[in-house]
């Protein structure tokens, strides 16, 4: 068998400038903060609009105080405005921003405004990209597993044909909070502008990734010249860098045979690449999981921006067999299709703040899952590499922006040190000190406030029984967490899991935990840890933690609604959990009806079996899926949450925008409430 090439050389036709952004992160009254990638080192320079003539300019320079900057090489480079505006924006009003760029060593300056380098920033009748600063929260949008060649369509471009019709019928229009009102009231359908977009997770897809884009990041490997890198444990894998992955005859379609064969090491190929069977819940092999960090640079950029895809040429690598080629046309078919929507998720980025948090594709599948897979994958140097160059790209391209303040000092010397020199001591350092660091977690001072919760680093380990499912939060987050919540009256709760799920999926995760094999079906839900189920039922219920909870979740792949009220001494808050997922991935279509139809069986409002799970003194009222079939609770498809909060944080109306053009919103049905007092 041939061999794949490696990344090829730059062709004649160079790549734009800036490569992925501007990605609006946060916005709040006086702050603004701003993320994009280009091919230099670069002077930006940005310029707000809010109106009635007004105007606020300010020229940055990398590793000014309010620009921070990263290189990955001479050819990638990564800024983070922050900047600290001297007045406050205009709330509810449409503020234009034009942001040119200059490369830092060209003096003087020569400027290229935004038109000249992303032109599909701006929507149709408006002279720049904007934003609105919402006064309060009355809409937002949300959403999780984005997966490139899943053929369903794309929620981010639905939320995007979404904004377009919000211009088109006036940005600055009153919102339509509907205060107080019963969720069966006449309202318009069009939303207030959206305050951000929320994703919860599996952003990228780095376990699941199809020939074409594979071929893809390698070409940008090669297009943008990035580090190479040594491999940890190469004496045992037989990979002694980067290079040698790349043109190695399994690179493609054939990963998991590159992990060490020997019995000390079989578990680590269940563990990192899937190789085991998940009867319920089902995922596709992991043959091309990402593993340098140059491949999760480059992944990135391109699920992003449609400037780095100019030029790549995605003729499948040399070595294919017949089943691998048919494979790689068919993936090809639906990335085609992908790279063509992605001037409208460019657009939508820079138009919205974007709230991220990761779950487990963004690293790994199972990432975390429980205390044996954890010391199977840290102990092992090659698996430790993959799972750490995963983490580092997440911080560049997703948790910085969250919260920069996070990641100065210690944290940003570490990235910097790792992204010059992949591979060596100071990447390993990196990669140890992103295992400890423990401040992925944030909160924004919307209101009501968002309070994003990091579910993967900071699990509640059983001790006792390592094949066990670990809790989603141990005790000091858990105590944090509280602490975040204790004061306020509402809350806008992001959690990557459901902490309500649905019953017969966790009691099937359930079983299997107890035979000792989590990792057959993804066992992670709140409820299979009794001491974290046990911590976040109290603290919801707790007296001074807010009085309506809206939990907005993802990872299942399908979408549902409960509204929860939970009862004690006293009567306790309002909680609505919301769950859209995927953005671009859906369930199984006939083993979601199955398991749809055996839950409302099985444990309808009658039925002994609610004793016997872990939710207690609680009325859940499902919420039924517009147009679906009779009693279906769970709605599957492409698409994207949105939910719209009256000036009390009580959601008013919940709805998925599915990728195909409908609109589906959940009522509740007040039938099939039941009280669990297991």
């Amino acid at each position: 068998m041939a061999e794949p090439s490696e990344p090829a050389a730059a062709p004649a036709n160079p790549l734009p400038l800036v490569l992925a952004g501007p990605m609006l992160r946060r916005l709040e009254a006086r702050r603004i903060v701003l993320w994009l990638a280009s091919r230099q080192a670069l002077r930006v320079r940005l310029v707000l609009e809010p109106g009635d003539g007004a105007r606020l300019s300010h020229d940055f320079a990398p590793d000014d105080l309010s620009c921070r900057h990263l290189s990955a090489g001479a050819q990638l480079h990564y800024q983070l405005i922050d900047w600290a505006l001297p007045v406050d924006l205009p709330r509810g009003r449409w503020t234009g921003y034009s942001i040119a760029v200059a490369p830092l060593d060209e003096l003087p300056a020569q400027w290229q405004d935004w038109s000249a380098w992303a032109p599909e920033l701006c929507y149709p009748g408006q002279r720049s990209p904007g934003f609105v600063l919402m006064p309060q929260v009355h809409s937002l949008l949300h959403g999780s597993c984005r997966k490139p060649h899943h053929p369903g369509g794309d929620g981010l471009v639905r939320a995007e044909r979404l904004l377009a019709q919000l211009l088109a019928a006036g940005p600055n229009r009153p919102g339509n909070e509907q205060d107080g009102a019963p969720d069966n009231v006449a309202a318009p359908e069009l939303p207030a502008w959206p305050s951000g977009l929320v994703l919860s997770g599996d952003q990228i897809y780095a376990d699941d990734v199809a020939g074409p884009m594979l071929r893809a990041i390698h070409q940008l490997i090669g297009r943008l010249d990035l580090p190479g890198e040594p491999l940890a444990g190469a004496a045992l894998t037989g990979l002694a860098d980067a290079q040698a992955l790349y043109r190695h005859p399994a690179s493609y379609y054939r990963r998991e045979t590159l992990l060490p064969q020997h019995k000390r090491n079989y578990a680590l190929i269940e563990v990192l690449f899937g190789g085991v069977e998940k009867p319920v819940f089902t995922t596709d092999s992991a043959h091309n999981h990402l593993i340098t960090l140059a491949e999760v640079l480059a992944m990135y950029l391109l699920v992003w921006s449609p400037a780095p895809w100019s030029g790549l040429d995605l003729a499948p690598p040399e070595g294919l067999d017949a089943a691998a080629l048919k494979l790689y046309a068919q993936e090809r078919e639906l990335l085609d299709g992908f790279v063509a929507e992605l001037a409208a998720v460019r657009r939508l980025l820079a138009h919205l703040p974007v709230a991220m948090i990761f779950d487990d594709h963004d690293i790994t599948d199972d990432w975390n899952l429980s205390r044996e897979w954890e010391e199977i994958a840290y102990h092992h140097p090659f698996s430790r590499r993959v799972i750490g160059n995963a983490l580092l790209g997440y911080l560049v391209n997703q948790g910085w922006g969250n919260r920069p303040e996070a990641f100065d000092g210690t944290t940003l010397t570490l990235t910097r040190s790792a992204l010059a020199a992949p591979g060596g001591a100071a990447h390993e350092a990196c990669i140890d000190h992103l295992l400890r660091f423990g401040q992925w977690h944030y909160d924004w001072p919307t209101e009501p406030p968002l309070v994003v919760v990091d579910g993967r680093t900071h699990r509640w380990r059983r001790e006792y029984a390592a094949r066990q499912s670990s809790g989603l939060l141990d005790w000091e987050g858990l105590t944090d967490l509280q602490q975040r919540l204790l004061g306020r009256s509402a809350v806008l709760l992001v959690c990557a899991a459901p902490i309500f799920g649905v019953k017969l999926i966790e009691s099937i995760q359930r079983v299997f935990t107890w035979w000792g094999r989590p990792l057959l079906v993804d066992a992670e839900n709140w409820m299979a840890h009794r001491g974290t189920a046990s911590a976040i039922l109290n603290i919801l219920r707790h007296p001074k933690t807010p009085q309506h909870f809206v939990i907005l979740s993802g990872d299942v792949h399908y979408s549902f609604v409960y509204d929860v009220e939970l009862r004690g001494r006293r009567r306790g808050p309002d909680i609505w959990q919301i769950c859209c997922s995927g953005l671009r991935n859906e369930f199984p279509p006939r083993l979601l009806d199955v398991l749809d139809r055996a839950n409302r069986w099985l444990y309808s409002p009658r039925s002994p079996l609610n004793w016997f799970t872990k939710r207690r003194h609680m009325r859940v009222t499902p919420r039924k899926p517009e147009g679906s079939a009779h009693g279906r609770r769970l709605l599957n498809g492409s698409g994207v949450g949105l939910v719209e909060i009256d000036a009390s944080g009580r959601p008013w109306r919940i709805r998925v925008l599915l990728a195909d053009g409908r609109s589906v919103r959940f009522t509740p049905r007040e039938a099939e409430s039941r009280w669990d007092r297991g």
